[in-house]
């Protein structure tokens, strides 16, 4: 009879296959990046670009002679961030909105709201939520500085809650694999406010997945006070408890955080006396309200200093209702259809209602069963919104991107490829 057998202890210490690809990977991430060197009119992005198609184009060659991925990832790492990240900071180079941040936390600290209250001009406007000042507050109370520029604080936060939402065996190789990503590697280095966002929600649906409602809203709250695009995760987390919620009370096991089928832990944690669940309506109530409380701590005191100044800049100025034209104007259909096509901004704002309205029914109708399912939710529901967006860009697409690798990084522990298949006879 054919049956599975868990790897043995070296079985376990081996190096896995590269999750992104080989030497035509590296090759193409090296061709991305020359090209942002060659093309781009942003010297930050220039600067990364040199630096990264070096690290790429070694992991490349590693990678052909049959050199280790992990030594190749490594490589490829370097050269994308630390290399261009110190030599930015060196040379105090950041992308705009690094500096938006730094501003925003002076302001904050002087005035009580993060917002400029007559912006003009597309660099005077802050679209983030007041909870994206946190990371330019160390440079707002110590001064400018290697130390306290708001990237390393955003890339931070990034990478320590992607790490407590990955599986506590093995964070190094999923992390190395993400972080090498250039569409992560470049925010990393030149400075990015969707990092922190993506890793957050990465780190809410985990901690929803092991039942824990009161830390997943926490997670998610913190989130939404980042950005407007966390806001979706927080109904995907309601659905996910529900359904684990329900599917653990019906007797049938859920998924425990660590992989597909990993039924190791359960998805709602065992609570009061007698050791009683946790109703699947009573734990998404509690995910939901700890999410908006924390939000709107963080969110509400700089909104009600001035709120004709929020709605101007996190409102008005996203939407395209500003005279001031965004720089968030890559060729997407939402920005397309706002630019070219009569009624074309009021049709994008349509096609994104519809899209936002068939995620939601989706999680009515199917909610996701475990935390992968509903990332992978997530990460298609962003994905319509960055479409359609009347001003959006492609460094948006960190956010899908992030979730579907960590989606697929907690699926690892069951992929086929990491059994052992053997043929027994049954005794």
């Amino acid at each position: 009879m054919a049956t599975t057998t868990p790897l043995t202890p070296p079985d376990q210490h081996r190096e896995p296959p590269p999750r992104l690809g080989g030497a035509l990977w590296w090759a193409l991430c090296a061709t991305a990046a020359l090209g942002l060197a060659v093309f781009s009119a942003l010297g930050p992005h220039r600067v990364w670009g040199a630096a990264a198609a070096l690290g790429y184009l070694a992991a490349a060659l590693l990678t052909a002679r049959g050199r280790s991925p992990r030594i190749a990832g490594a490589v490829a790492l370097a050269g994308a961030v630390p290399l261009p990240l110190l030599w930015l900071l060196a040379v105090d180079l950041a992308q705009l909105e690094a500096r938006v941040v730094a501003r925003s936390a002076g302001l904050l600290l002087a005035e009580g709201t993060p917002y400029l209250q007559h912006p003009v001009a597309p660099e005077d406007f802050n679209p983030y939520l007041p909870g994206m000042a946190v990371f330019g507050l160390p440079e707002a109370l110590a001064g400018p500085g290697p130390f306290t520029d708001p990237r390393l604080w955003m890339g931070a936060a990034f990478l320590g809650a992607l790490a407590f939402a990955l599986p506590a065996g093995d964070r190094s190789a999923p992390l190395r694999w993400i972080a090498a990503c250039p569409l992560v590697a470049l925010p990393l280095a030149v400075g990015g406010v969707d990092l922190p966002v993506a890793g957050l929600m990465c780190l809410g649906l985990a901690l929803a997945g092991r039942g824990r409602a009161g830390a997943a809203g926490l997670a998610l709250g913190a989130a939404a006070a980042l950005k407007w695009t966390a806001w979706p995760a927080i109904p995907v987390a309601l659905a996910l408890l529900a359904a684990a919620s329900r599917s653990t009370s019906a007797g049938r096991p859920a998924d425990g955080g660590e992989g597909r089928g990993d039924s190791r832990r359960p998805a709602v944690r065992r609570e009061g006396l007698g050791g009683s669940r946790r109703p699947a309506d009573r734990a998404a109530a509690r995910c939901g309200l700890v999410a908006l409380l924390t939000a709107a701590a963080l969110v509400l005191p700089a909104a009600l200093r001035d709120p004709g100044a929020f709605r101007a800049h996190v409102v008005d100025f996203p939407l395209g209702l500003t005279d001031a034209v965004s720089s968030a104007a890559s060729p997407l259909p939402g920005h397309l259809l706002a630019t070219h096509v009569p009624g074309g901004r009021t049709l994008a704002l349509l096609l994104l209602g519809v899209s936002a309205l068939l995620v939601a029914l989706s999680l009515l109708l199917r909610p996701p069963a475990t935390a992968s399912d509903a990332a992978a939710r997530l990460a298609l529901g962003l994905l319509l919104a960055i479409a359609f967006m009347p001003a959006s860009r492609f460094g948006y697409l960190v956010h899908p991107l992030v979730l579907a690798v960590w989606a697929a990084a907690r699926q690892t522990p069951g992929h086929p490829l990491l059994v052992r298949v053997g043929k027994q006879v049954s005794r």
